[in-house]
């Protein structure tokens, strides 16, 4: 048997999904290498290679992580699920608390020793996925009680949301509305998801208020409104701009991988505002293959979900792929200025961190899924 036949074999569960990493990884590669080249002039002497090698390198070390994950049996999450939340609750209130200030946002913790900043609010997304997982499919048999079913639920998510929304409003709203999903999935009652709407619109609101309060805490809440007002005004703000001619000068087929001349003054080209990048160089058909690699891997982790005998991991694979597109959906929405600037990346395609390490876990876990979904 040949070496590809053999690798072949080892990677069970879903072959699209596999797929549609493989694709995504390789996108990552090129558009990073040849969005860095001015970052690395001003942050690493001149030295071209410098973030793709440190991309390569996370990339790298995301995908082992990713194939981890995959050898792992999902179901051990359902134990591991109230741990992993608990453990997420500290770590944001430290990063509140004594977290790494940057761009006027506290949402890193520098670790010890290796001066490695680490993102608490990616753990805490992956940790808050798996645990209404589990209570969603182990009260399936009381889940119209609201005490004994809901409040579990409603509580997790209003901490969570709340403690990362202070400094990053968009992340809490996508786990938000993530968690909405998953619940209408999980057949809880229509009344009880409107109450937990109603509910975070409460808790968002007190957050808002006590940005005047506390402004060393909560004042990222004057971004909030500065950037809803320049989404309303008829002047676009200098990023959208860019990111707009970016758009323009790719046309349909694009100028070529390498040839972005937006990145140079697009800020965060490689990273909030990626996907102008992909379509300056690959043209509208490089993002629309983009968007559809994501509506693909909705698709296919649905079937995953109509073949499932597994409810926990069917809820599951729908909350981190659900988690994943949202984020991804919302990217691309601000580089077309369908809504107001977010800050969130575009998983998998954005410069390597944290962020891309938590996304190869989601999909290692679903592919973990679809691996035992095919096996029964």
């Amino acid at each position: 048997m040949s070496l590809g036949n053999q690798l072949y074999q080892q990677l069970r569960g879903d072959k699209v999904i596999w797929a549609i990493l493989l694709v995504l990884s390789i996108i990552s590669v090129l558009i990073v290498y040849s969005s860095t080249d001015l970052l690395s002039y001003r942050r690493a002497d001149g030295n071209t290679e410098f973030y793709l090698l440190k991309h390569v390198a996370i990339l790298s070390l995301g995908l082992v992580i990713a194939y981890a994950c995959f050898l792992m049996n999902y179901r051990k999450y359902l134990v591991a699920a109230p741990y992993l939340l608990l453990l997420s609750i500290p770590l944001l209130i430290y990063t509140l608390a004594a977290g790494v200030d940057l761009n006027e946002a506290r949402r890193w913790i520098e670790v010890p020793f290796v001066g490695i900043t680490f993102q608490s609010s990616d753990f805490a997304e992956l940790a808050l996925v798996i645990f209404v997982a589990k209570e969603i499919t182990s009260r399936q048999d009381d889940i119209k009680d609201f005490q004994a079913a809901f409040l579990p639920i409603l509580t997790a998510v209003l901490i969570v949301c709340g403690l990362i929304a202070p400094a990053d409003l968009s992340t809490a709203a996508v786990l938000f509305f993530t968690c909405l999903t998953m619940m209408f999935v999980g057949r809880v009652p229509l009344k009880f998801i409107g109450t937990l709407f109603l509910a975070g619109l409460v808790v968002f609101s007190f957050i808002y208020m006590l940005g005047d309060i506390y402004p060393e805490i909560f004042g990222r809440t004057s971004t909030w409104v500065k950037r809803i007002d320049e989404f309303k005004s008829d002047v676009d703000p200098y990023q959208i701009t860019q990111a707009k001619i970016a758009i323009a000068n790719g046309e349909y087929f694009g100028l070529g991988p390498g040839n972005s001349v937006q990145h140079y003054v697009l800020p965060h080209a490689y990273s909030d505002f990626v996907y102008a990048t992909i379509i300056e160089e690959y043209g509208l058909i490089g993002g629309f293959l983009v968007m559809f690699l994501y509506i693909l891997l909705f698709v296919r982790v649905s079937k995953l979900v109509t073949r499932s005998s597994k409810t926990f991991g069917a809820m599951l694979a729908v909350g981190l792929s659900v988690l994943l597109i949202i984020q991804a959906l919302m990217n691309m929405a601000v580089s077309v200025d369908l809504i107001p600037v977010t800050g969130l990346t575009l998983p998998m395609l954005s410069l390597g961190g944290t962020s891309l390490l938590f996304t190869c876990v989601a999909f290692g876990i679903i592919l973990s899924v679809s691996k035992y979904v095919d096996r029964a």
